[in-house]
């Protein structure tokens, strides 16, 4: 089959799962035809993604959260003003990403969770099947238990997954833990989709923390940690523009651009991992046996940190509390499920992009019946 994968830009997770997915596709002898990331100016492709995907990529202007002044957590009020004044920008991409679904002769897109592509499909109706797959369709899922949290923002969660997925044939949720397939709301929970450099590298116990800063106003928690604890090695990895490669604050502390081959190599080698909790790194982590400080900056995270929790990943915090770090790297056991989930991920994913099993339904019908059906799952989100 020929496929085309769209994925939303921020940060490193949907990117790496990608990268991961394309080279399982590929070795099972589908065509991947493209790759469209939806980005903001705001951030950046990682030069590492380009490099290793293989395939032409083509980005596209995409809805984005913005940080607040410090550049730390999610300024809700100041992203919703943003992407309105950007609103006829993002038409234009819903118009892109439908003439590159058709110039491409994708039989199947995948979405990694970008709202373009299912709006997309709302308005165009593309006749190439889509597939969605992020760790975000979880919440979709009956059995998903939520922090607490106030109840509009959960809606507004619930009501933004369900809005990516409009017309997908299945929904892939990403999950630590196995939990059983929803029918009705055609959601097949998989694995985690961990690159074959995370699943062979050998992790040792090292001196130093490692860490991963969505947002670069977090350097100063950092940096400020770092004067107490001046002895303690610290390698944190950010998306800061216009800086160098690494940014050496002294011997013990240093910066790093995002380069996937050294993050994984710092993470096999750490006593532990703080973040700002996207759910990859996370499963990168709990797979080398590091334990894991999770800082959410919205809400979307803060379910991330919530679930990671329950299967053994490690703390959360409301700021980078290094001390709890050092002291959660002395009691930490890691999860021996979990390894073993994730093992599994080859034959349970793959099998759901089986030509017979994705073709039995052509998208006129696929999309009659859905499209009936998704008023009424739109009620439930906006009843919880």
């Amino acid at each position: 089959m020929k496929i085309l994968f769209v994925i939303q830009g921020e940060g490193r997770g949907h990117l790496t799962q990608a990268l991961s997915l394309r080279q399982k596709l590929a070795d099972e002898g589908h065509e991947i035809v493209g790759v469209l990331v939806g980005k903001s100016p705001a951030r950046r492709l990682p030069g590492f993604f380009s490099e290793k995907i293989g395939v032409p990529v083509y980005p596209f202007e995409s809805p984005n959260f913005l940080p607040s002044a410090k550049n730390k957590q999610v300024n809700l009020v100041r992203s919703v003003a943003y992407n309105l004044f950007r609103l006829h920008k993002y038409l234009s991409s819903i118009r892109y990403i439908n003439r590159m679904i058709k110039e491409t002769g994708a039989d199947v897109v995948v979405n990694f969770y970008e709202l373009l592509t299912g709006l997309t499909y709302l308005f165009c109706h593309p006749k190439a099947l889509m597939v969605c797959i992020a760790h975000q369709y979880l919440f979709l899922h009956p059995d998903f238990v939520f922090p607490g949290q106030n109840r509009l923002s959960l809606v507004s969660l619930k009501f933004f997954t369900r809005m990516t997925a409009i017309g997908a044939t299945k929904k892939l949720a990403l999950s630590f833990r196995k939990m059983r397939e929803v029918p009705s709301e055609r959601i097949v929970v998989v694995p985690p989709l961990l690159r074959k450099e995370v699943l062979e590298t050998t992790p040792v116990n090292g001196d130093y923390l490692h860490g991963y800063l969505l947002n670069s106003g977090f350097s100063e928690e950092i940096r400020s940690w770092h004067k107490v604890h001046p002895n303690v090695a610290l390698h944190i990895f950010w998306d800061k523009k216009e800086v160098r490669p690494e940014v050496k604050v002294d011997s013990f502390l240093s910066f790093h651009q995002l380069n996937d081959t050294l993050f994984i190599r710092y993470m096999a080698g750490a006593k532990a991992y703080a973040t700002t909790a996207g759910f990859e790194s996370v499963c990168e982590a709990m797979y080398l046996g590091k334990p894991v400080l999770m800082v959410p900056t919205h809400i979307e995270q803060s379910c991330n940190a919530f679930d990671a929790v329950q299967a053994g990943a490690g703390v959360v915090a409301d700021r980078f509390d290094l001390d709890a770090l050092l002291e959660l790297s002395r009691t930490h056991r890691p999860n021996p499920a979990f390894s073993h989930w994730v093992k599994q991920a080859d034959w349970l994913i793959l099998r759901e992009f089986r030509p017979d099993l994705l073709m039995e339904e052509t998208p006129a019908s696929l999309w009659r019946r859905l499209s009936t059906r998704w008023i009424y799952r739109l009620g439930k989100t906006l009843s919880i």
